[in-house]
């Protein structure tokens, strides 16, 4: 069983330029929930000067507080830690870039800095009874800074272990990692966090996404997060694109005999209804694809 959180209303709409209402990433929330996703990120707590389209993350988490599935929102600091808890959220992502080029561009400040912020976010949202869990971004290529370091990486993941985070998701920002980047860096950790504790956040930049979704699967990774229909890319990370498509990643699943638990029959759909609201196609590979015949769905 692997289990795919859907990230198309958090890292798939804060790139782009039209703001959907909040009622429709409700209820495309709800939509994404009834094809049997389970674990979604609806949001973040970030500053909604720099990123409009998260402005409304206290609305979409109050409209989807009665939700049996588990709703991520995104904290960076103490500021956004506050309103979390303010807004009644169950479940945050901590993100700490492991270059500190990114680090910088994203945050503002090295990553010595935002731990500092960070260990006073987690303190806020341990107190208000939010469950946490951690992000490493840029764990594997940094757009300023090149091939990230793997002990970079483990630095990252001991500072989560330490901070008592749930589960340590590697992100590759900007969609540059290779096979053998993701073997080395899921194997490294792995001595932190135990395998099953760990997940990972691709994205299809070079068209390698579900090569290194392959390789952590054979490791024994089984989270993963994915946008449908490849939607995203992060605002300060120059390069990147979308995620990969939740649509092509669980086809990959299914057709290996791997369950995860979503109809796929509902992701055509869902993912014209995603296209309507952002006001362009999607560029997964499923999305080219007239139709999948049920025989080529699954063994």
């Amino acid at each position: 069983m692997v289990l795919v959180t859907e990230v198309s209303l958090r890292d798939g709409l804060q790139i782009e330029p039209v703001v959907v209402p909040t009622e429709d990433k409700i209820r495309f929330a709800t939509l994404l929930m009834d094809a049997g996703f389970t674990s979604l990120e609806v949001g973040s707590f970030v500053n909604p000067a720099k990123v409009a389209t998260m402005a409304d993350t206290e609305d979409v988490v109050a409209g989807l507080a009665d939700r049996p599935a588990t709703c991520h929102t995104l904290v960076l600091n103490e500021r956004g830690a506050h309103r979390a808890v303010a807004a009644g959220a169950r479940h945050a992502r901590l993100v700490l870039s492991a270059s500190e080029g990114h680090s910088v561009a994203n945050s503002g400040a090295g990553t010595d800095e935002v731990m500092q912020r960070l260990t006073r976010a987690a303190e806020v949202l341990r107190e208000g009874g939010v469950r946490m869990e951690g992000c490493v971004a840029t764990a594997f290529v940094c757009p300023f800074d090149g091939d990230t370091p793997v002990d970079r990486v483990v630095r990252a993941a001991r500072y989560y272990a330490d901070l008592g985070v749930e589960v340590l998701h590697l992100a590759d920002t900007i969609g540059a990692a290779s096979p053998g980047d993701v073997t080395r860096a899921v194997t490294a950790v792995r001595d932190v966090f135990p395998i099953e504790q760990v997940g990972l956040h691709l994205h299809n930049t070079y068209g390698m996404a579900s090569a290194n979704a392959w390789a952590a699967y054979g490791l024994g990774v089984r989270r993963f997060d994915a946008a449908l229909g490849g939607l995203g890319g992060c605002p300060f990370a120059p390069g990147a694109t979308g995620n990969i498509a939740a649509d092509d990643l669980i086809h990959l699943f299914h057709r290996e005999g791997i369950d995860t638990g979503i109809d796929s029959d509902a992701l055509g759909p869902l993912r014209e209804e995603l296209a309507r609201l952002v006001g362009h196609e999607l560029p997964s590979a499923l999305a080219k694809v007239p139709a999948t015949p049920a025989a080529v769905r699954r063994r």
